[in-house]
């Protein structure tokens, strides 16, 4: 199985706190994802969330209908978590997101690690599978920076 990663770091302009809570509440990965694929919370986490949640969510990439599931793992309260895919559209699919104290506010890291279905074959499709992950997360920046500058709805 062959693993792919992206990675992205940001400087946000909050306190590392303020940053966790935004970044585990599922409902902002709503706000943070592009429109065009109509990504929805279906099953919320019962209870607060935490190490063993899980989160199901429905969205559409080109036309066609997923569903995604997922479950929290290595939740460090103020500092990041992990949520990696039970069910989705890839093989595998690892998110780790971490924060740190930084010049008055906060660094944050994601790293994605993935890898696609359909092997050997899914290889093929991976620039166009590269491309539109790098597009969310643009979009995913820009939507964040708006918010924590308080030029987006918070």
């Amino acid at each position: 199985m062959r693993v792919h990663t992206l990675f992205r770091e940001t400087w946000l302009p909050t306190d590392r706190a303020t940053a966790f809570d935004f970044f585990c509440s599922p409902f902002n990965l709503e706000r943070i994802t592009p429109p065009e694929l109509s990504f929805k919370v279906v099953e919320p986490p019962q209870g607060d969330i935490g190490e063993g949640s899980e989160i199901g969510y429905r969205l559409h990439l080109w036309g066609l209908g997923f569903k995604w599931r997922s479950v929290i793992r290595d939740w460090e309260p103020g500092y990041g978590f992990s949520d990696q895919a039970l069910k989705s559209p890839y093989r595998f699919w690892l998110h780790e997101h971490r924060l740190s104290d930084r010049e008055d506010g906060t660094w944050m890291t994601d790293k994605v690690s993935y890898s696609l279905p359909l092997q050997p074959l899914g290889e093929i499709s991976h620039f166009l599978v590269r491309r539109q992950l790098e597009r969310i997360f643009d979009f995913r920046e820009e939507t964040i920076q708006s918010i924590f500058s308080g030029e987006g709805d918070s």
